[in-house]
């Protein structure tokens, strides 16, 4: 067991002839040399102890930061991307809303067109009609007039002719 400050102050030495024993008092150093040659070993170990787990510590701390500055990265860049995204979704929506407009003008301008065709129609096919009428009608008054009697009284003379001879 090592000594304590305690044992070390607490220590006495028994009395000689001439003082202290002197076997005893280098026992006793012995002893402190060897526990403080032991406490400065581990104080030796510890040290380098600390100061490889304060290099792993920096190396970590290193990696801590990187990481944290790629985590930034990548959060202003998810932003940046998201923020892009909702500004061509929104081109994209007007662009079609454009379109959209553009389809229904067209579409109604097209619609007042061949509306305007079927009315022209409608109008052509009076016209027609009352002429066809007309005409019909002329018809009919010339089928029923009597010249068609005084035609039918008439009487042709038939005399047959000679065939020419070959």
């Amino acid at each position: 067991m090592p000594l304590t400050p305690l044992d070390i102050h607490n220590k006495e030495f028994a009395r000689g002839f001439r003082g202290y024993d002197e076997d005893d008092v280098n026992d006793f150093l012995d002893r402190v040399i060897k526990d403080y040659e032991i406490i400065i070993r581990e104080k030796k170990e510890l040290e380098e102890r600390v100061s490889t787990l304060e290099e792993r510590l920096g190396h970590f701390n290193n990696i801590e930061t990187t990481l944290n500055k790629s985590i930034l990265v990548a959060q202003e860049t998810a932003e940046e991307v998201k923020g892009n995204a909702m500004k061509e979704s929104k081109l994209i929506i007007k662009e079609a809303e454009k379109n959209a407009d553009r389809i229904i003008n067209e579409s109604l301008s097209k619609s007042r067109q061949i509306a305007l065709e079927v009315e022209e129609l409608k109008k052509q096919a009076k016209v027609f009609r009352t002429r066809l009428k007309m005409l019909v009608e002329a018809q009919l008054e010339m089928i029923e007039t009597d010249d068609w009697d005084g035609l039918f009284a008439t009487e042709v003379a038939y005399e047959p002719q000679e065939e020419p001879a070959e």
